[in-house]
């Protein structure tokens, strides 16, 4: 019997694919889904781009899905993700900011858009092959913090609401990469088992983000003239090729000898200036950031040490948070290095997702 219907969405690749066989094998009953968000044919033949957004991923969705048993469905949502994703992304780099484009698309599109899809089904639930966990305590509904902690994809997922929560699946959360790799290879999917991942955005196949923003914006030749680079004292000590070009961080590229490594440390949208620094230039101790949401804030208050990640690959530094509406500031324990503003911040406590927001 079974135990009932799910949407699964599928990208084609291992974890979507293993996620699907796990929940079969299991009893339930699936209708699988794979979102056309971007327009990539041309990426595909002229890069070989290989990201889920591209047409071969998309079939290849559909392949295993049908290999496997249960009906698919392509939704095109282009115009929806151009919208509120790649319009995002533009505008954030525009401002002098570095987005989380996938931090958007999970809670506009994948969640926006599959719970959606998923009462049309007729489905209870909706499932990815995202490496997260859901639990609930103390009345709430946390999103927690994969098995498999170089896999954990929780930063990306913070803007999910309880009730995105309480109707989504993470069947991998409880395993390892290779533990999925594994139970790939062991069902008879040694080539998926052994598929290699992209680390890029999805829609810039080829991984150049302002060749990206030169064919989005309309005569981004003026957008992204020339301007100063200064020191910190507000000496100019060269000339960069526009502020867009350069995230904060950033060392290589600079296209300027200073004799000794210099890095991004600021960007000013509005003056075209691009501050450059010593490494330990980068080191803060505090943050403030916007649009913040808070599972129980009140909480989260009443007890404000938190685990606080400033971008996906950083580790969780130990911080006291103040909280004002939508907005926090964050005290660390020890400095933090390259805080960016429009990344993400993500907040935990005992493994759970308490919060997050955008830096500023």
């Amino acid at each position: 019997m079974s135990k009932g219907k799910i949407l699964m969405a599928m990208s084609g690749g291992i974890d979507s694919t293993v996620s699907a066989m796990l929940l079969r094998e299991q009893g339930y009953d699936l209708v699988g889904v794979t979102f056309r968000t971007f327009d990539s044919i041309r990426e595909s033949c002229l890069a070989k781009e290989k990201g889920c957004c591209s047409i071969d991923s998309i079939m290849e969705a559909k392949r295993m899905a049908e290999q496997l048993g249960f009906e698919h469905h392509i939704l095109d949502f282009r115009d929806t993700f151009k919208q509120c994703v790649i319009g995002n992304f533009v505008d954030e780099y525009l401002r002098g900011r570095t987005p989380n484009p996938c931090v958007l698309c999970n809670s506009s599109i994948k969640w926006g858009k599959l719970l959606d899809m998923a009462d049309e089904f007729g489905c209870e639930k909706i499932a990815t092959g995202h490496y997260a966990q859901i639990v609930e305590s103390d009345g709430h509904v946390y999103l927690a913090n994969a098995v498999d902690g170089k896999k954990d994809q929780t930063y990306f997922l913070w803007m999910l609401t309880e009730a995105n929560l309480a109707r989504t699946v993470f069947p991998l959360g409880g395993y390892t990469k290779q533990q999925v790799r594994d139970m790939a290879a062991e069902r008879g999917f040694v080539k998926l088992s052994q598929k290699t991942e992209s680390q890029e955005i999805c829609f810039v196949p080829n991984n150049d983000y302002r060749d990206f923003l030169a064919q989005q914006v309309p005569n981004f030749d003026e957008t992204c003239k020339s301007g100063d680079f200064i020191d910190k004292n507000g000496q100019v000590i060269g000339t960069h090729e526009g502020f867009p070009n350069y995230t904060i961080g950033q060392r290589k590229g600079l296209k300027v000898a200073f004799g000794t490594p210099k890095y991004v440390t600021r960007i000013d949208a509005a003056t075209n200036r691009v501050t450059l620094g010593d490494r330990d230039d980068l080191l803060t101790t505090t943050l403030e950031a916007g649009g913040c949401r808070f599972t129980d804030s009140q909480k989260l208050s009443m007890n404000p040490r938190v685990l606080a990640r400033i971008r996906y690959k950083s580790p969780a530094t130990a911080a006291t948070i103040a909280i004002d509406g939508d907005r926090c500031r964050l005290l660390f324990d020890e400095p933090v290095w390259g805080v960016t503003p429009g990344q993400s911040l993500v907040l935990y406590q005992d493994g759970k997702v308490v919060g997050g927001g955008f830096i500023d």
